[in-house]
């Protein structure tokens, strides 16, 4: 009996060759719509799905192929006699080949001209049924759902006397089911923010496979980068890349982190990462001045770091950058002379990243042992708290200013965090301690004397007033901390000893 392939595609990428080679393998074609025009305008023959169906494509489009003699033909089992003796009384033709893909949803809800209209009329309903119904039988039907799979099966085809393993129909129906589940997470995300869900009762999440790794952490581990549809643009994730080797796991989880910093800032900034802490933040009236004031709050470890920035690279900066060993720029362009002088260094990975469309940070979804996290990104502002100051001095101007930047650059900190900041730029930073007052010595003994006059930032309260009085003694003039903790008064009174100036925000910045 002559086998058959059913073929509706929306991306006709490389379609009419491989079409071409199951034809040449006496293969009738049953097509629909757009793609049977496609096909015989190449001179390939094809059957119409109405004719066997006997029934003509209704409603514009959106039935065509949910009827018996299609699903019958794929869903029949062929050693089963029932089933078989079931499609000779109802002459139904079995079928053996699915060749789809799905109506362009992702790309219709990124078109910001597309109406919510437009989203619903593109989400598939006839595809994702034949794809499910010739996977689940897939001992008889190959499902072929991705172009980059044509040359395969037609070889093996061509090679093995018009057969296809089991093996290689159980990979192709494991692929169809991960396409439609994919397919169906992405209409319900979208239509769950419509609604403005904040938690739904099953949490179904989606990515593309961007790249495979070398390895992940360690060389041990195996690894492999996905991009999530609809996320933000301005990411590494949608990153270009321009020059130097292939990223790594490190790189893209410390080049995300530099890119979460400097996206907190509208003047020039630079953010220089270190295992994903920010090592020296710097903001300036051009990006050289950012770059340097990043450069030289902590000339030893940003040697070997990965380096963001929210402006432009231009060669005067470039020509700096070029002194070290660093591991990537990422920036949203560079000027056609940073490029030429930073490609003189053949492995230095740079990176474009298109600020211009950043989108409000999604929520970051973190797996555990057997389940997983989901969060709102922590995008609070000073400018979105109401602050107190308890102590006797107040902020000067420049002071205040100062803080703002701290505490901005404290919440990409791993906690405990401590920040000190002078002169627009960071100058001591403490991460990741197991107590608050280990955190300030860290980030005081960095800043040595230029802490004199520095500003700290504190992720969370002081439970105790002597992280106060530390900062007090290295010269620092203000602190910025949320409050809250029941020894509150013993801070304030430290501070008041000193002649610091102390902000309450209210709101803590904790990051593990």
């Amino acid at each position: 009996m002559k086998k058959r392939a059913l073929v509706s595609v929306s991306d006709k990428t490389g379609l009419e060759g491989f079409i071409s080679r199951l034809v040449k393998q006496d293969v009738e074609i049953i097509s629909t719509g757009g793609t049977k025009k496609k096909l015989e305008e190449a001179g390939i023959p094809c059957l119409g799905i109405e004719e066997v169906t006997g029934f003509p494509e209704m409603m514009d489009g959106r039935v065509k192929t949910l009827h018996p003699a299609i699903h019958g033909g794929l869903l029949g089992v062929r050693s089963n006699t029932d089933h078989m003796q079931a499609l000779q009384d109802h002459e139904i033709g079995l079928i053996d080949f699915v060749i789809v893909n799905l109506y362009p949803f992702q790309d219709t809800i990124e078109n910001p001209e597309k109406t919510f209209d437009d989203a619903i009329e593109n989400i598939d309903i006839g595809g994702p049924s034949m794809i499910r119904s010739a996977a689940k039988n897939h001992d008889s039907v190959a499902v072929i759902v991705d172009a980059a799979d044509y040359d395969a099966v037609a070889e093996e085809l061509e090679t093995g006397s018009g057969m296809l393993s089991g093996e290689r129909k159980l990979k192709l129906a494991a692929k169809a089911f991960r396409h439609t589940a994919a397919y169906d997470a992405l209409i319900g995300e979208y239509l769950t923010r419509r609604v403005g869900e904040e938690a739904p009762e099953k949490l179904t999440v989606t990515y593309n496979r961007k790249q495979m790794l070398r390895y992940g952490e360690n060389p041990h581990q195996q690894a492999a980068f996905y991009e999530r549809p609809l996320g933000n643009p301005a990411s590494i994730a949608r990153a270009t890349q321009l020059n130097g080797k292939e990223l790594s796991y490190n790189n893209i989880n410390d080049a995300d982190a530099a890119l979460a910093v400097v996206r907190d800032f509208t003047a020039p900034a630079i953010a220089a990462i270190k295992h994903m802490n920010p090592c020296g933040v710097g903001i300036g009236e051009s990006v050289y001045d950012a770059y340097m004031k990043a450069y030289h709050a902590d000339e030893t470890s940003i040697f070997g770091g990965i380096v963001a920035s929210n402006i432009e690279i231009d060669g005067e900066t470039a020509e700096e950058m070029k002194k070290i060993f660093l591991e990537i720029i990422a920036a949203p362009s560079f000027t056609d002379e940073a490029l030429a002088i930073l490609k003189e260094k053949k492995n230095l990975r740079l990176l474009t990243v298109d600020f211009d469309n950043n989108k409000p940070s999604e929520r970051r979804v973190t797996s555990v042992a057997g389940g997983a996290l989901m969060q709102e990104t922590d995008t609070l502002s000073y400018e979105d708290v109401e602050t107190t100051i308890p102590t006797n001095r107040k902020p000067s101007d420049n002071e205040l200013d100062q803080m703002k930047l701290a505490w901005k650059v404290v919440k990409h900190v791993k906690s405990n965090a401590i920040v000190l900041a002078k002169n627009n730029m960071t100058v001591g930073i403490g991460a990741g301690q197991m107590n608050r007052v280990g955190a300030a010595k860290i980030a005081l003994e960095q800043a040595g004397e230029k802490a004199q006059g520095a500003v700290m930032a504190s992720d969370a309260f002081f439970p105790m007033s002597d992280t106060v009085e530390a900062a007090a003694q290295a010269g620092v003039s203000c602190i910025i901390q949320p409050g809250g903790s029941k020894r509150d008064q013993e801070s304030i009174d430290m501070a008041n000893e000193y002649g610091i100036a102390m902000v309450m925000t209210g709101v803590r910045h904790f990051k593990h």
